[in-house]
């Protein structure tokens, strides 16, 4: 810079200095004003960054609450399903375990429990020693069982059990080293139905066998019953030979008594019900049966308290019974015994029931066999079909009546048939 013109130097240096302070003051305020122009920009950044950031937060904190609602809902839904889950297993009527690679019990399901009988105490998972039923069935089931059905048998209070067990592989382990799933269910009423319609299948096979026969048999026994009575009129006049007709007699009515049995027992025939005599019908009967009485060396002893007195009734079905009921008397008895019949009122039934007693001098029969003596099949006799008795109570039952019996060891047995009667009133 020049000097100043016509000033001194002292003024010169002074100016000189104001001039360059001035231009300092100058740059100052300049650089100030661009230090807060870029203070107030960054302020303004500042600001407008922390206004994202806050609607980052925002935007984060609502969806960290949608997904923490999704997380709750999806807790409910997994704790809703597993309660679910929990109470079919529990409902399932079959028994469920679930068995890891160690052999260890993970779950039980309380079917399962009660078909192995597992203690109440006793939880899967706690350390404890496995019950000894479920110990035999993981020790005694085959290796390669899967997909198999076993069956095992188990005692119970009710008797043998029959279980069926079904083992499945679920997990990726080759089979018998991972973990398993058990399917046991009682299969004993199973078992019990099926071996009552096998049971009643040949039961039928046979009846339809025995009634076949019985027909066959019934046809050549009446023509032998007839030529046995024409000899025995025949021989009336040579004891020793009216002997040997009077067994061929009893043997053929024994018999043909049998066969009747097995055809009423296993036929559904019609029943053909019309008037019938019944005292007529009784001493019938009864002269039918002297010469297997005869042949005993029995007596047959009839007693008639109300005269004639007659019932809707099928003659041959009702005449069935009283050769039934006749011939257990017969057989019950000694020789020398005597077979009462008494035909009268039933005094605990007024009204016109005939009561028919059949009363033996024979063993009796035991109390403990009362309830069953009415079972087709059950006999005491050897070589009996076991039928009489069952084809008593069903026919009597068919003519609206009831039978029943009273016996002493030992002092012989009574069974009395009730009968509606017609047109009477005692």
């Amino acid at each position: 810079m020049s000097a100043m013109p016509n000033l001194p130097a002292a003024r010169q240096k002074t100016l000189g200095r104001g001039a360059i302070r001035s231009q300092r003051d100058a740059l100052a305020k300049t650089d100030l004003t661009k230090a807060f122009l870029s203070f107030t920009q960054a302020a303004g950044s500042l600001e407008r960054s922390y206004a994202q950031l806050q609607a980052e937060v925002v935007r984060l904190t609502q969806e960290l609450e949608r997904a923490n609602t999704e997380l709750e809902r999806s807790l409910e839904e997994n704790l809703r399903v597993r309660r679910y889950l929990s109470r079919v297993l529990e409902s399932l009527p079959c028994g469920v375990l679930v068995v890891n690679e160690k052999g260890e019990i993970q779950i039980a399901n309380p079917e399962a429990r009660k078909l192995l009988q597992v203690p109440r105490d006793w939880a899967p998972g706690d350390g404890a020693a496995l019950p000894e039923s479920v110990e035999r069935l993981l020790r005694e089931a085959p290796a390669n069982s899967f997909f198999l059905e076993q069956e095992w048998t188990s005692p119970s209070v009710n008797g043998i059990r029959t279980i069926g067990i079904l083992r499945a592989n679920i997990s990726d382990i080759a089979e018998g080293k991972g973990e398993t799933i058990w399917i046991v269910r009682d299969k004993t009423e199973e078992k019990r139905v099926a071996a009552d319609r096998e049971s009643a299948r040949r039961s039928r096979a046979l009846a339809e066998v025995a009634t076949v026969l019985a027909h066959e048999i019934r046809n050549p026994l009446g023509s032998m019953e007839l030529f046995t009575g024409l000899l025995a009129d025949a021989t009336a006049h040579l004891p020793e030979t009216r002997q040997w007709v009077t067994h061929l007699q009893a043997g053929l009515r024994g018999l043909s008594a049998t066969v009747n049995n097995v055809l009423q027992f296993h036929s559904e025939a019609t029943k053909q019900f019309v008037p019938v005599e019944l005292d007529r019908l009784v001493a019938e009967t009864m002269d039918f049966l002297q010469p297997l009485a005869r042949q005993r060396g029995q007596q047959i002893v009839v007693e008639n308290g109300i005269g004639k007195i007659s019932a809707n009734a099928d003659a041959n079905r009702l005449k069935q019974v009283f050769l039934n009921l006749s011939l257990n008397g017969f057989r019950a008895m000694p020789p020398g015994g005597k077979l009462h019949v008494r035909l009268g009122w039933a005094p605990q039934f007024p009204g016109g029931l005939v009561q028919l007693d059949f009363k033996d001098e024979g063993r009796g029969v035991p109390a403990e066999l009362l309830e069953r003596i009415y079972e087709p099949g059950f006999t005491t006799t050897a070589g009996s079909p076991g039928l009489g008795l069952a084809v008593c109570k069903k026919v009597v039952e068919e003519h609206g009546g009831e039978i029943r019996v009273m016996s002493k060891p030992q002092h012989g047995a009574t069974f009395s048939l009730f009968l509606p009667a017609m047109g009477a009133n005692a």
